[in-house]
């Protein structure tokens, strides 16, 4: 039988969200409903919000969550109810090419719930990333959902949903960075700063924090930096330089999405060195390199995508870090929230007052 819930809604560009009652349905085959017990406030809801995703308003906002399986569909068998997990916006399919290959981290064809969730007068909603989690209780695809160890704090959980795996991803999955490497990350926000850690936990010999606020490159510090650069008063890649023997660092996590700062991540590091792009730029953005230079310096340059993460492999592995103290997920989780707090939340992100506000339920 249909539940109704109470969730955030965004009606329109701009608008400010609302607390709305939904519709969920029963699971359908392959289909799960899930109790959210915490929901992380990410920036690509507030991108949602802004029509800066698509125009398919309106929209059931969150995705960054964890929750516990109340009910499923027919033909589900990873996941049962009780269940304690991490949802995820990759399902991988198992059939495309990229799965056939053995790579399903790049799978193709990632899906979600069939069914719709409407509002109390039929509307259908549109959930942020197939998941809609500023909601007590929301419907996906059973892939989309990763069983974890239940001892984890919700809240600390609910960040590898998004935000922390797709730092920590661009780190260890995408950049490969391997013991003993210099890593420098531009833009230590959530993201950066969990490149960061993703740093640490390879082994890196020196990590290098660029911004240009002073409180996040001590956040950066105290999470296992160890240089910080201020670039609003420093040259950065003159920086970052100085701190590697003149010769730049093995890999740049550029977490900012701007095209300065990926030309900065561009000649920062060492020839035949790494950039990794985690930051996601607005679609009028244009960058201009010459090409000699792209040539001459050989190396990779590379796009990390949820930190090329496998949501079956990576997220049961860093929540066993972070039971074992190895993984600090608590340090993201800047303040708790309620539901009616989502709008506040949003302007406390363009301030940069946070790493992460977390909707518990």
């Amino acid at each position: 039988m249909a539940q109704q819930v109470q969730g955030v809604i965004a009606r329109a560009k701009g608008a400010p969200v609302a607390i709305e009652t939904i519709t969920v349905p029963d699971p359908g085959p392959g289909e799960a409903v899930v109790k959210i017990q915490a929901c992380g406030v990410c920036h690509t809801d507030l991108h949602y919000r802004e029509g800066g995703i698509n125009d398919e308003f309106p929209f059931l906002l969150g995705h960054e969550a964890a929750g516990v399986v109340e009910s499923v569909g027919e033909g589900v068998a990873e996941v049962a109810p009780g269940d304690f997990v991490i949802l995820n916006w990759r399902a991988v399919c198992g059939q495309c090419r990229a799965c056939r290959r053995g790579r399903p981290q790049y799978c193709f064809d990632t899906h979600n719930a069939r069914q719709k969730m409407t509002l109390a007068d039929g509307t259908e909603l549109s959930p942020a990333l197939g998941i809609g989690a500023f909601a007590e209780k929301t419907l996906v695809a059973a892939g989309q959902c990763t069983k974890v160890d239940p001892s984890a704090s919700p809240a600390a959980a609910g960040l590898l949903g998004c935000g922390v795996m797709a730092g920590l991803g661009a780190a260890i999955n995408t950049g490969e960075v391997g013991r003993g490497d210099s890593v420098a990350v531009i833009g230590c926000g959530g993201v950066g700063n969990a490149s960061v850690v993703g740093a640490v936990l390879a082994g890196a010999a020196k990590i290098i924090a660029v911004d240009i606020d002073d409180k996040k490159l001590a956040t950066a510090r105290s999470l296992g930096a160890t240089h910080t650069v201020n670039s609003r008063s420093t040259d950065a890649v003159e920086a970052v330089r100085q701190l590697t023997g003149g010769f730049g660092a093995d890999v740049v996590i550029e977490a900012v999405g701007r095209p300065e700062t990926y030309q900065q991540a561009f000649y920062a590091r060492d020839l035949a060195g790494t950039v990794v792009l985690v930051g996601v730029p607005t679609p009028e953005m244009r960058l201009e390199l010459p090409l000699l230079d792209v040539f001459g310096r050989g190396g990779a340059l590379k796009s990390s995508w949820y930190g090329d993460c496998l949501p079956s492999r990576d997220f049961p592995m860093l929540i066993d870090l972070y039971l074992q103290g190895r993984l600090d997920l608590d340090a993201f989780v800047t303040e708790t929230i309620g539901l009616a707090d989502v709008e506040k939340a949003f302007e406390r992100m363009h301030h940069g007052d946070v790493l992460r506000s977390v909707v518990m339920f």
